[in-house]
């Protein structure tokens, strides 16, 4: 018994590992969901019918149901005598076109009327090409412009009645049907069509506002990117220039004269290099909020404006820099050009004291009138080392003053030193000023 029990569980181990759903992780994936009957067939009523998919193998399909139709009706509708082999031939043949309705749709009308034409005037049984017939129309009148479906129904019809009035001279009942017929299968073959460009319109408008919306938003976020980089290009530029004047002015200081150290001195350029690094990171944490998005309604905090200049010019005194300033705004400047203006400043006093050689006379001019704010940094320095590697400190300060729909000017003057000069535009302004000297 005990060989018969291991071959048993043998075999149940070799099944459980055939499983192809322990096997398959795409086996254990639900499947789609399947259209219903209805969304199926607008799915298909709404597709290009020359660009669907196998339209060949479906039409040769749909050619052998309607030829099977065709000889049934043949077969048990009594309006006109049986089909003999010429009378089946024909029929047939009516139908073999009607595989490629989609490819050439006139080309296989004009075929159907070939064999169609003389089939009825044989008066072989009228019914039996019906279908047929109207499948070829019908796909003339979807694919073709309304002008050549009224062109093509009016030669149809025009044929129709004719052949009719020959076989039947009597029959104006059936005249009016076969009229009725022709007429309804070409109108709703029209209806189909603008149905169809109606369909295709919305989906390409919908296309058309994906498209603009993605492009909207690699916009944003290409902005914003260059919004952040200016930032940080500004913050860290301008500490890192200040701490390291301060530092040179410490280790000068400690290097000069040992015997009688002036401690008062690099206490303070020690003072000072605290103090920017605690400014810098506020900054740099204010930014690095900005990027983490933490959803905080103040995590940006207050942008540094026009006030903010003072501390500027205090800061560029510190590392070494005579510099004077003059403010003469209004009271309401928007915060974005406030903002723009102070790291103007910032990045204008930073290339100063890191280009214009020791002790450089510097002028900050800001001021307003007629609508604008113009802002002037000039100093008496040797400016940038000629054949010097480019940064990007002017190039973010073009890009910022363009991004308040100012203009920004920068180069040697002729008498000596460097001038920066900016525009920005303004807003409503109050007469009321504020003034600051130094």
């Amino acid at each position: 018994m005990q060989p018969t029990t291991t071959t048993a569980d043998t075999t149940t181990a070799t099944t459980t590992t055939a499983d192809p759903a322990a096997t398959d992780p795409a086996a254990t994936e639900p499947a789609p969901a399947r259209l219903r009957l209805g969304e199926r067939i607008m799915a298909a009523v709404n597709r290009d019918p020359l660009t669907v998919p196998h339209a060949v193998r479906h039409d040769a399909v749909l050619a052998v149901c309607t030829a099977a139709l065709a000889a049934a009706l043949a077969l048990l509708v009594d309006h006109g005598r049986t089909p003999d082999a010429l009378g089946w031939t024909l029929l047939l043949a009516a139908h073999v076109p009607l595989a490629w309705r989609r490819r050439r749709p006139l080309l296989v009308l004009l075929l159907a009327l070939v064999t169609v034409v003389p089939y009825h005037a044989l008066d072989y049984s009228h019914a039996a090409p019906v279908a047929g017939s109207m499948v070829a129309l019908y796909s003339v009148a979807s694919t073709s412009t309304p002008r050549r479906t009224l062109v093509i129904g009016t030669l149809i019809i025009g044929t129709t009645l004719t052949l009719n009035a020959l076989t039947n001279p009597d029959g104006f009942v059936e005249l009016v049907r076969i009229t009725g017929w022709v007429v309804a299968v070409l109108v709703f073959g029209v209806d189909v069509r603008f149905y169809r460009q109606y369909v295709a319109a919305i989906v390409e408008r919908a296309e058309r506002a994906e498209r603009t919306r993605e492009e909207e938003a690699r916009r944003r976020v290409a902005e914003e990117r260059l919004r952040i980089a200016r930032d940080l290009h500004d913050l860290l530029a301008h500490s890192i220039t200040l701490i390291g004047v301060q530092t040179s002015v410490a280790a000068h200081v400690l290097a000069a004269d040992p015997e009688r150290l002036d401690r008062e001195t690099v206490a303070k350029a020690l003072d000072d290099i605290a103090e920017t690094c605690r400014t810098a990171r506020g900054e740099l944490r204010t930014t690095l909020e900005v990027l983490r998005d933490n959803g905080s309604g103040d995590a940006r905090g207050p942008l540094a404006g026009i006030d903010g200049v003072p501390d500027l010019v205090e800061a560029a005194r510190s590392s070494g820099a005579r510099v004077e300033h003059e403010v003469r705004v209004g009271d309401a400047v928007p915060p974005a050009v406030g903002a723009a203006v102070y790291r103007l400043v910032q990045e204008a006093l930073t290339n100063v004291v890191r280009h214009a050689g020791p002790e450089p006379a510097v002028r900050v001019d800001l001021r307003e009138a007629d609508g604008v704010l113009r802002l002037s940094v000039v100093d008496d320095g040797t400016g940038p080392t000629p054949g010097g590697v480019p940064g990007f400190g002017l190039v973010g300060m073009r890009e910022r003053a363009r991004s308040v729909g100012g203009t920004l000017d920068a180069g040697p003057r002729e008498g000596g030193g460097y001038q920066v000069t900016a525009t920005l535009p303004l807003g409503a302004a109050t007469p009321a000023t504020r003034e600051g000297t130094g």
